[in-house]
């Protein structure tokens, strides 16, 4: 019995890091695509309005 709880919680700690770490993924995906517009923005800016220097 004590195997099969040590199985489960196991099975559950891992399951746990598991689902976090693809929630991190995720959520850090969106925060390059956010990053990636804001950066295109700018570029499209200072295209536009002819400042070379940052």
């Amino acid at each position: 019995m004590n195997l099969l709880l040590l199985l489960i919680a196991v099975i559950a700690i891992i399951l746990l890091i598991t689902g976090g770490i693809v929630a991190t993924i995720h959520w850090l995906l969106w925060v390059g695509i956010v990053l990636l517009i804001i950066a295109l923005v700018v570029w499209l800016v200072r295209l536009a309005t002819g400042r070379r220097k940052v």
